[in-house]
């Protein structure tokens, strides 16, 4: 009796639903490309006026005169020093100023003075871009995430650093933890020769905090610098966590991710007035700039007002109850896609 070999069954339907789904991303990352072009007036303008601004607040936080309005200026700053963060990590990608000497020597003092050598800086944030929300991916220039089982059989001191490393405290002391260590002391540990621009950075931000303290005094170093930079770090910190971490995320297996659906269903749209999108520097639209991070800041929103693929991402905002929210996010669980707390898969068993 002859045995007769059968050709496996293929699921067609299934095959082809794969293939929209490719083609679909496929155009959209095309259709975004009309958005990727820089205006280089625009893009000057933005910084000038950027760096007109911090020079009126910074100015205000050293000789306003009383405390109230010293104290202010400095505030003021340290949310102006996040808009300046958005110029310098947008030229780092290439979308504004490319090639200009001037632009490269602003940003680049920027970024020692705020703890972010470019050299670190562009490898972190370029790893991210690749492998955002990907399950088992390396956490460079990203939160870490365990699922629910892992952190179930993880070790105690696993279990220790894990729920260190996602707590509000590194997201509060970011401008020590995040910024001071992670960008700079920890890199030139860890590679000296490609990293030679870290020290660089320490350098300079120490230095000028003790040249205001010598041409003035300590409390003009604090407010002008110092706090300013708390302020900054902080609130960059916070955002790149929500941007990732908020209820409607997925996370996928790295077989299972693609760059497309990381952008749209792994990267978050902050909901804001238009005063703190432009101290965001519209970094809220974050899904759009995850789909094509060669699109300028100040043409995101209108890339998701023209794209009707980008106009329902996952949504978050600065009110306290999602705030508090997305902060109690630490596990995800691969049985419910989604998203959960300690207490949620402690109660899970």
């Amino acid at each position: 009796m002859s045995t007769v070999w059968m050709e496996p069954a293929v699921d067609t339907e299934s095959q082809s639903e794969s293939s929209r789904a490719k083609a679909a991303a496929r155009d959209l990352l095309i259709a975004s490309k009309f958005f990727a072009q820089e205006r280089r007036g625009a893009s000057w303008w933005h910084l000038s006026s950027t760096l007109a601004a911090l020079v009126i607040t910074a100015s205000v936080a050293a000789w306003g005169g009383a405390a109230w309005l010293r104290i202010l200026g400095s505030l003021l700053t340290g949310l102006i020093l996040v808009r300046m963060f958005i110029l310098y990590h947008d030229y780092q990608h290439h979308s504004i100023l490319r090639n200009s000497r001037l632009a490269s020597l602003i940003l680049s003092v920027y970024g020692y003075l705020m703890l972010t050598p470019p050299s670190v800086w562009k490898r972190s944030h370029d790893h991210h871009h690749r492998n955002n929300s990907k399950l088992f991916g390396a956490s460079i220039g990203s939160f870490p995430i365990m699922t629910t089982t892992n952190y179930k059989l993880a070790s105690g001191w696993e279990k220790f650093e894990y729920r260190l490393a996602r707590s509000p405290f590194v997201i509060l002391f970011g401008y020590l933890i995040v910024f001071l260590f992670g960008m700079c002391v920890r890199p030139l540990l860890m590679d000296p020769r490609r990293h030679w621009d870290a020290p660089l950075a320490v350098v300079l931000h120490v230095g000028v905090a003790l040249l205001l303290a010598y041409c003035s005094d300590w409390q003009t170093s604090l407010l002008v610098l110092i706090l300013p930079t708390w302020v900054a770090t902080f609130s960059g910190a916070y955002l790149f966590y929500i941007q990732h971490n908020f209820p409607a995320a997925k996370i996928r297996k790295n077989n299972e991710w693609s760059y497309a659906d990381a952008a749209l269903a792994s990267s978050s749209y902050l909901e804001l007035g238009p005063i703190m999108h432009w101290l965001t520097g519209n970094i809220g639209y974050h899904h759009v700039h995850h789909l094509n991070a060669k699109i300028p800041f100040y043409r995101l929103p209108e890339a998701m007002a023209a794209l009707a693929e980008l106009q329902s991402p996952g949504k978050t905002s600065l009110r306290i109850r999602d705030i508090m929210g997305c902060l109690r996010l630490k596990l995800w669980d691969v049985s419910q896609d989604r998203f959960v707390t300690f207490a949620d898969a402690a109660a899970r068993g």
